[in-house]
C-alpha cells in the first residue's frame, strides 16, 4: 500500500510591534509645577509618522515621528494621572498608557486665630454636618439610633426643629441647596433628600463609587463630598451623581480622613478626622495651602473616659458668608466657637 505525504508550507505570521514608555515611568512620582518628558520606545523596523498624547482622556500634544514632548503640570489636578499615547504608523494606530503619581512640596501655611465669642453646643449632638442658613445652624448628627437632621437656635443653642433617622442609619454630613436638604450616611450606601422647610423625607439616591459618607458642602455649581479618604467627590447639584473627584495632598503626601467640609471664599475648608486640625484645600489642584490647629480650644477634662475624648473631636465647620462669621465645634462639645483667621 502505498500513501502519499502531502506537505503544506509554514507560514510565519508577522508579529505585531511592541510599543512602552520610555519617559514616564509606571507610577513615577512628580511635584506639581514639574515638566515631565513624554517619550516612546520604538522598535526598529518601525517608522513611526506621529504620535498624540492625551492626559486623563485630554489630548496634550501631537508629536511629528518620536521627538519627545514636554507635558506641564502646574494646573493639573494632584494624584494618580494616566497618560496614553496613539501611536500611528502607516495605516495602523496602537495605544498604550502608563500613570504618574502627581505630588506637592509645597508646606501649608500655619494660620492663626483668635476666639470671637462661644455659643452653648447641645452635648447630645454627635456633630457631623453644620451650616449658617440665615440665621440658624443646619446640624445633622451620627450614632446609630441617634442621628438627626436639626434647625439649631444660634444664641441658646437650642433645637428648633429635628426629625430622626431610622435606627439602622449613622447619619453624616448634611448640605442645604434651594428648598432641599441632602443628608449622607456613613456606611449604609445612601443619602435622602428632605424638604428644608418641613423636613418631610422626598427620596434617596445612592452613592456610586465613593466608599463611604462624611462630609458635604457646596461650590456653587457642584456638590462636594468627603468619604474618609483623601478624596472629595464632585456631585452634580440636581441628580446627586458623582461625576468626578479631587485628590488631596500636602507636602507629606495624600491628606486622608477628610471629614466635614465648607466652601468658604473660594476654598475648600475640611475637618481632619482624629485631629485638631483644618486644612485649607485649593479646589482646582487639591493642594493643601494652609492648616488651622485648633488645638487650644479643645474641652480639658470634660469627657469623662478616654474613649470619650478620643471620639468627641473637633469637627464641624460653618460659614456666615454675610456677617463673614466661622464657627467651628466638635462632637458632643458643651460650646460652639467663632474664630477671625489672622494675617500671618
Amino acid at each position: 500500500m502505498a500513501f502519499a505525504l502531502s506537505f503544506l508550507p509554514s507560514c510565519k505570521q508577522k508579529s505585531e510591534p511592541s510599543f512602552t514608555f520610555d519617559t514616564p515611568n509606571q507610577g513615577q512620582n512628580y511635584n506639581v509645577g514639574e515638566n515631565i518628558p513624554l517619550k516612546i520606545i520604538i522598535p526598529e523596523e518601525v517608522k513611526v509618522d506621529e504620535i498624540t498624547y492625551l492626559i486623563d482622556n485630554k489630548t496634550i500634544g501631537v508629536a511629528q515621528h518620536n521627538e519627545p514632548i514636554s507635558l506641564p503640570t502646574k494646573d493639573l489636578k494632584l494624584g494618580y494621572r494616566m497618560i496614553t499615547a496613539i501611536v500611528k504608523y502607516g495605516d495602523q494606530k496602537d495605544t498604550i498608557t502608563t500613570n504618574i503619581v502627581l505630588k506637592t512640596n509645597l508646606k501649608p501655611i500655619q494660620l492663626s486665630y483668635k476666639v470671637v465669642n462661644t455659643f452653648p453646643h447641645d452635648t447630645s449632638a454627635y456633630t457631623e454636618g453644620l451650616a449658617y442658613i440665615d440665621g440658624r445652624l443646619l446640624e445633622s448628627t451620627g450614632e446609630k439610633g441617634a442621628s438627626k437632621l436639626k434647625w439649631v437656635d444660634l444664641k441658646s443653642g437650642k433645637t428648633l426643629q429635628e426629625t430622626t433617622l431610622a435606627p439602622q442609619y449613622f447619619g453624616e454630613g448634611s448640605l442645604k441647596i434651594g428648598d432641599k436638604i441632602i443628608m449622607l450616611t456613613w456606611q449604609e450606601n445612601i443619602g435622602f433628600i428632605f424638604d428644608a422647610k418641613s423636613f418631610k423625607q422626598l427620596g434617596t439616591f445612592p452613592y456610586q463609587n465613593s466608599r463611604e459618607g462624611w462630609g458635604l458642602a457646596f461650590d456653587g455649581q457642584r456638590i462636594l463630598r468627603s468619604d474618609g479618604t483623601n478624596r472629595i467627590w464632585l456631585m452634580n447639584a440636581e441628580t446627586y451623581k458623582e461625576e468626578s473627584y479631587l485628590e488631596v495632598y500636602d507636602n507629606k503626601g495624600p491628606v486622608n480622613s477628610l471629614n466635614e467640609l465648607e466652601y468658604i471664599d473660594g476654598k475648600i475648608y475640611a475637618n481632619v478626622y482624629l485631629t485638631n486640625k483644618i486644612v485649607r484645600i485649593d479646589p482646582v489642584s487639591g493642594i493643601v495651602e494652609a492648616e488651622i490647629d485648633l488645638s487650644a480650644i479643645v474641652p480639658k477634662n470634660y469627657f469623662k473616659t478616654p474613649d470619650e475624648e478620643q471620639n468627641n473631636v473637633l469637627n464641624g465647620i460653618a460659614w456666615d458668608a454675610k456677617g463673614k462669621r466661622l464657627f467651628v465645634g466638635g462632637k458632643k462639645w458643651p460650646k460652639l466657637y467663632e474664630i477671625k483667621l489672622l494675617a500671618n
